[in-house]
């Protein structure tokens, strides 16, 4: 069980890499959980996220999986991610994901990391792109 964890992982994080989440990875109950959320969402909302931050990326945003670690019906994982915004800048966070896993697919996600470069950096383009959809 502990290696299907690991390989479910690392499908998860090539998949966030990619910016688009298939269903087959996730239960149609999932829910995610992100630092600056605060809140559960499901998983078509979470999917949509991953998608939109994609978009903000030059060549998108690529993860890398330094440590797993799974025991019964979870996968801690500790990660990097890096990329290039639309605007040029570069973007680095670190994070730790706390995942669920049932019947081989990922039932929740809690996705924690520094919210400083999200706030810093993220956060104004897709202020920016908001404003410029209701303009």
């Amino acid at each position: 069980m502990t290696q299907a964890h690991h390989d479910l992982a690392r499908r998860f994080f090539a998949a966030l890499s990619a910016a688009a989440l298939p269903d087959e990875l996730l239960t149609d109950d999932m829910t995610a959980w992100t630092t600056t959320s605060g809140v559960d969402a499901p998983r078509a909302a979470y999917q949509r996220g991953v998608a939109m931050l994609g978009s903000l990326f030059q060549g998108g945003l690529s993860f890398t999986v330094d440590s797993l670690t799974a025991q019964e019906d979870r996968v801690a994982a500790e990660v990097r991610s890096a990329g290039t915004l639309v605007n040029g800048e570069p973007f680095a966070n670190r994070y730790v994901f706390l995942l669920r896993v049932r019947d081989g697919r990922i039932a929740s996600v809690a996705e924690h990391f520094n919210p400083a470069p999200v706030e810093a950096q993220i956060k104004p383009l897709i202020q920016a792109m908001m404003a410029a959809k209701q303009g």
